[in-house]
Parts: structure tokens; sequence; C-alpha cells
């Protein structure tokens, strides 16, 4: 038994490597939608709780030859408990609107109206219904957060020791997403840009789709692109980063497999490497100029040509209906703006595959890109 214990730690710490828990994920997330009408049935989706239930029970416990000790520490400490109930909202509230949108879906096909015009008729009255209801809610969040504060310790540190400093040091929870990103980006990308532009991105969503369908309810067939990218945007890169940041990243900001032992001593060589030098020193064998226009020219057109030849062939290929349906403005925004995220895994297994640091190298303007 020691020996299967030790093989599934095993499994679980090579599937939780950065790389392939970023390639699982994505898989995952599209067989969750192509097959959301199968999992998202009471029975199946009482057996995948029942399956999380078993899972953590083995997670939590200690067996014999293995100790989950480190893990169970990640899990109750008083600042990660948010973060584990999070995660679990977000699986019921992720089951719970695809559920039904797959309603909706089959009574959309068979000529029948969304469940949301039949809600629509139904008259709710602020008094008495929803000041009870919320009366109710405040009552029972108060005794929540009261017994919480009895239970469980706040959090809080001794003042900022610079001759102490803690190892790891994590940012709050809401922010490990952009620290994580920071090991791949500039500051000026990782904590500026990218955030700005996830806020843009925001914005312009109504002026750019304006697609009629899934407006007032749940639907997955009539929305399913949006509804993929969305996901792809929150649960990928921005909720995986929060769990790598919790649950990975332990002395050293080194990546640690989920029931791996957290080793203060463990030393990971640094071996990146730029565009610029993969084209020069190793391809064509020469030392890089000291000009910085040849030195990066290589990495300049990749990253021009990211954002110019490949929105042209994807308007002339699979993308001919939304070019047709956005027009060349619209198409062009909501293209780059997928590119940019998309760039951002792409960048990520590109530096634990390759070790590649930086497709363009400017220090002379403080610039990386």
């Amino acid at each position: 038994m020691e020996t299967l214990f030790r093989s599934i730690d095993g499994l679980f710490n090579f599937l939780t490597q950065p790389h392939w828990l970023f390639g699982l994920s994505i898989v995952l997330l599209v067989v969750l939608l192509k097959f959301a009408r199968v999992w998202t049935q009471p029975k199946v989706a009482g057996l995948l709780g029942m399956f999380l239930v078993l899972l953590g029970i083995y997670s939590w416990r200690d067996w014999p030859g293995v100790s989950h000790h480190q893990f169970r520490e990640s899990l109750s400490k008083p600042d990660n408990i948010p973060i584990v109930i999070i995660l679990g909202s977000l699986a019921f509230f992720t089951w719970l609107s695809l559920r039904k949108a797959v309603q909706n879906d089959a009574r959309i096909a068979t000529g029948l109206p969304p469940l949301e015009a039949d809600e629509k008729s139904r008259k709710v009255l602020v008094w008495p219904d929803l000041v009870y209801t919320e009366l109710i809610a405040m009552v029972v969040v108060s005794v929540i957060l009261i017994v919480w504060s009895i239970l469980l310790k706040a959090p809080i540190e001794e003042p900022a020791n610079t001759s102490r400093t803690p190892n790891p040091s994590k940012a709050p929870w809401y922010f490990l997403g952009l620290q994580e990103l920071l090991v791949y980006f500039d500051p000026w990308l990782a904590g500026v840009l990218l955030p700005g532009l996830i806020i843009i991105g925001l914005i312009i969503i109504p002026y750019v789709d304006r697609n009629p369908k899934g407006n007032g309810y749940f639907t997955l067939a009539e929305r399913k692109g949006a509804i993929f990218v969305f996901m792809f945007g929150f649960f990928v890169l921005w909720v995986l980063g929060v769990f790598i940041g919790t649950f990975l990243r332990g002395p050293g900001w080194n990546f640690f497999g989920i029931f791996e032992l957290w080793d203060v001593g463990k030393v990971e060589p640094l071996k990146n490497i730029n565009v610029s030098e993969i084209v020069w020193v190793k391809w064509l064998g020469q030392p890089l100029p000291s000009w910085w226009l040849p030195r990066e020219i290589f990495g300049i057109l990749l990253v021009v040509g990211y954002f110019t030849i490949v929105p042209a062939i994807f308007a002339r290929t699979i993308g001919k209906r939304l070019f047709r349906e956005l027009g060349a403005i619209r198409f062009g925004i909501v293209v780059n703006v997928g590119l940019i995220m998309l760039g951002v895994p792409l960048k990520m297994l590109a530096r634990w595959l390759f070790n590649l640091k930086y497709v363009v190298n400017l220090p002379e303007i403080l610039t990386n890109i």
C-alpha cells in the first residue's frame, strides 16, 4: 500500500507542474463546455462531487509512507481559508450557471422561451419578500463572521523587518495572480499594462459585442465562443494564477508539487535566455551586436508579426464569419485583445519549456517584452 500511495502522490506532483497544469486546465475547460449537457446533470455532478470529497479526504490524511502535512498547513492557514471557500464557490456557481444554460438551450430548441422569461412574469414585492430575505442574509453572514473571528486568528504578523523577511514572501490572495506574472514579464507589463487592458477590455465589451443572444438569460449554445474566452481569461489566467501562488509556490519562490515537502534548501539554477541570444549566439554563432536595433530586430519582427500577420490570417480563414459580423475596426480590437490574452500563457510556457526570458530585451530604455 505504501508504494501505491507514493505513486498517487507522485502522479499529483507531476500533474501540478506548471506547464502540465496549464495544459490540463485548458483541456478540462474544453471538455466541460463540450460535454456540459452530460456532467451538469444532478446525478453526474453528484458523483463528481463525491469523487472530490474522497480526493479531499486523501489529501488531508497521512497515509503509510506519505505525509500531507505541508498541504494541510497551506489549506488551514487563516489567510488561505478564504481562497479555499472562493474556489469551492466558483465550482458550485459554474455548475449552476451551466446547468441553467443547458436547460435553456433544450427549451429554446423545442420552441419554448428560456426559464428567465417565465420568471419575469412573477411579481416579487420589495416588502416583505426582499426585505425579509436581506434581513435573514445579514443575520447569517454576521453569525458566520463572528464565529470565524473567534475560531481563526487574524493573519497579522510582526512589523516589517529587513533582517527577517518571510520565505516565501507572498502578496494578498487578490494580488497573487499579478505576483505570478512578475516572474515572466517586466513590472510595467505585469503590473500596469496587463491589468489596465483587463479594465479596458471590460469597458469595451458592450461596444464590440452587440450580439443580442444571451441577454437576460443563461445560454451556452448561442454564445459558446464568448463563454470560452471569458472562462479562459478568468479561470486559466486569473484563478489558476492565484492557486499556483497560494499552494505551489514555496521557499525561494520555487515550484513545488501539491504534495511535495517545501524544502528551504531547494535551489534551481536560472538558465534564462533571450530571443536575440538564441538567434545571434546559438544559431548564427556571432556575438550580440552593440546597437539595440540589429540585436533585437528578430524579436521585434516576431512581436509585430504576431499582432499583424496572425489577425490577417485569422480573418481570411476560420474568422471570416466573425470579420463580417464585427467589421474591420471591431474585429481588429477583439482579435488583438485576444492575442494579448493568449500571449500571456504562451510566454509562460516558453519560460517553462525553453527558459525563454524576453522576446525583446531593451535595457537601454528599461523596456522588455
